[in-house]
């Protein structure tokens, strides 16, 4: 506890203990080691006494005075690295050489680590006793781990992978969140709100301003995304650069090739919408990567990955065709349109770049603006068309029944291209939104066979399933629930657990709406296997013990009889004459 007084000059436990044990008086023995190691103030040796009459013990004095001083070196150390003389990090080394070999000792301790958090430069020798004492460095600030971290990779990783996991559990707790609405969903927070999260936070904190391990992070970061394919890695990777941003770390942000596309894509997602003039700056930003810096490319792929970026971008697609349609445009005649795509495009081939290494933005197949899109407007057309039918006059109707079939060329570009399936999948969502039951069982079926299952992914489950509550009372309907269910999500729910997961996450929202009979066979088909997770149990639990609630409780009443004795009231024709309302 006491190790290192005697290098200092100062004597400990173990030299009284000698003292005592050798000398022939050891009362004068006990005087003169209190003489040689107390506070030396000669105006103190009177004052003592009179604590002693007052019960004080002489260790409760020291120990105050200990406290005191060790408050005020610290302070002192503070000011001094807050100062401007060219000498003060020496200053601060010569007290660390002082100080240090009583770093163990838990009552010096916190002197040597304000020191230490305060040097700049930690010289190598101190930072690797540090590193190898476990004790010291759990307990020492950031800003010397920075300094340990940044020549060791593996142990920052160490450090960094917990947090990486917490995030990627974060964002799947989100997206199988009980909660189901459309107006609150996995996109509904604030670029702002997320990067408050309590991993972004401690990431920014333990980078600081060091370029060095801000490049550690973001290599963790793409080495994650290559490994497992989980595009939040892309969110993080954004998140973590406008976390550094808006604490102003011009030392990174300045060095990020990234920054400013990241940071007028950041205002998008904010809007959730490009506009035209955000558009032509984030256009600037990928005409200008130079010749020789295409790396770059891979970077700013994986951050139009991000499932709230790819969002923001879609949803502007969709606006941007819904004006197309009313001013009877083409699509390859939006400028707006392309970047969007190119843009959707670039995003949607970052895992392919990242992998390759071949940082070059993928060529957009044209057929998606010539065929497939035409295509998918022509759905809107046949469901406009079956609208304004039905509001006619009987007489002027035909016998125009609502088209099932979907064109060749959207079902086709729905399995083979990766950017039309993605602008596929929020159609559906769109029209979801409008509650047009019969475009959405018309649509459901052809998702089954998508672009590498992307219509089974959990980001658009999420959104589907919250979006169809607000189709809840059509769910009494045996066509509809079979369209749903039978037609989509059944078809792949044993083989993909996340599908059984979502499809009971919205059964548990609107079972009572359900067809009973439909909802009895529902509970059957959709009972989880032996081998699956405590998640995918504890759902169906769930559901089968609000259905048994349900059972349970007893029917509404009836509504109590009217007390009406038949007794009609007579109306009696009075004789009085009507007062004027208005003077004469």
């Amino acid at each position: 506890m006491f190790g290192g007084l005697p290098e200092l000059g100062i004597s400990n436990g173990e030299d009284l203990k000698e003292t005592l044990t050798n000398c022939t008086e050891p009362l004068k023995a006990i005087d003169q080691f209190q003489m040689e190691n107390g506070i030396l103030l000669p105006t103190l040796q009177s004052a003592l006494p009179f604590l002693d009459l007052h019960g004080t013990p002489r260790l409760e004095f020291h120990q105050s005075v200990f406290d005191e001083l060790r408050e005020k070196l610290m302070e002192r150390v503070a000011v001094i690295a807050e100062g401007k003389d060219e000498d003060r990090y020496s200053k601060l080394e010569e007290l660390l050489e002082k100080s240090f070999p009583l770093v163990k000792m838990p009552s010096i301790q916190p002197v040597v680590m304000q020191v230490l958090k305060h040097l700049p430069k930690v010289p190598e020798k101190k930072l690797k006793m540090v590193m190898a004492d476990k004790e010291l460095y759990k307990v020492c600030a950031v800003e010397v781990k920075r300094q340990i971290w940044q020549d060791n990779q593996a142990l920052f990783g160490d450090e960094v992978s917990p947090l990486l996991k917490q995030y990627i559990v974060e964002k799947e707790a989100a997206l199988f969140s009980s909660d189901m609405s459309v107006l609150h969903n996995f996109f509904s927070p604030s670029p702002k709100t997320r990067r408050q999260g309590e991993v972004v936070l401690k990431l920014t904190q333990m980078i600081g301003k060091n370029v060095k391990l801000y490049d550690m992070v973001l290599q963790f970061l793409r080495t994650l995304f290559l490994r497992t394919r989980n595009v939040h890695y892309c969110t993080l990777r954004a998140e973590l650069l406008m976390s550094l941003h808006d604490l102003d770390v011009s030392e990174i942000c300045s060095v990020d090739p990234c920054h400013k596309f990241t940071w007028c894509l950041d205002a998008c997602i904010r809007e959730k919408f490009v506009d035209g003039k955000r558009a032509r700056e984030l256009q600037g930003f990928l005409d200008g990567v130079r010749k020789g810096q295409e790396q770059v490319l891979g970077d700013l792929s994986m951050i139009l990955c991000d499932p709230f970026a790819c969002n923001t971008l879609v949803l502007s697609i969709m606006r941007n065709l819904q004006e197309l349609l009313s001013q009877d445009a083409l699509p390859r005649d939006s400028p707006d349109l392309m970047l969007l795509l190119r843009m959707l495009s670039l995003g949607q081939g970052a895992w392919d770049m990242i992998d390759s290494q071949v940082f070059k933005e993928p060529r957009m197949d044209l057929e998606v603006v010539t065929r497939f899109l035409p295509a998918m407007m022509s759905v809107v057309v046949d469901d406009h068309i079956f609208t304004v039918e039905q509001k006619l006059p009987s007489e002027e109707k035909s016998s125009l029944s609502y088209p099932t079939a979907l064109p060749d060329a959207f079902n086709r570009f729905l399995q083979e291209n990766r950017v039309a399936c993605e602008m596929g999948l929020y159609y559906v969502l769109h029209i979801a939104k409008l509650r047009n039951k019969n475009a959405l069982q018309r649509l459901l079926p052809a998702l089954v066979e998508s672009y590498n299952d992307m219509a089974f992914g959990d980001i658009f489950l999420h959104l589907l399933t919250g979006h169809l509550t607000l189709l809840s009372e059509e769910f009494g309907s045996e066509e509809f629930c079979a369209a749903i269910f039978d037609s989509f999500l059944l078809t792949s729910f044993s083989s993909k657990e996340n599908v059984h997961r979502h499809t009971l996450r919205m059964l548990l929202h609107l079972c009572l709406k359900v067809l009973p009979s439909f909802m009895e066979t529902l509970m059957k088909t959709l009972e989880p296997p032996k081998q699956c997770s405590e998640a995918l149990k504890e759902l169906y639990t769930q559901l089968t013990e609000k259905l048994e609630a349900q059972k349970k409780s007893p029917p509404p009443p009836e509504e109590t009889p009217s007390l009406d004795l038949g007794l009609h009231p007579v109306t009696v024709t009075t004789t009085t004459a009507s007062t004027p309302t208005t003077p004469h």
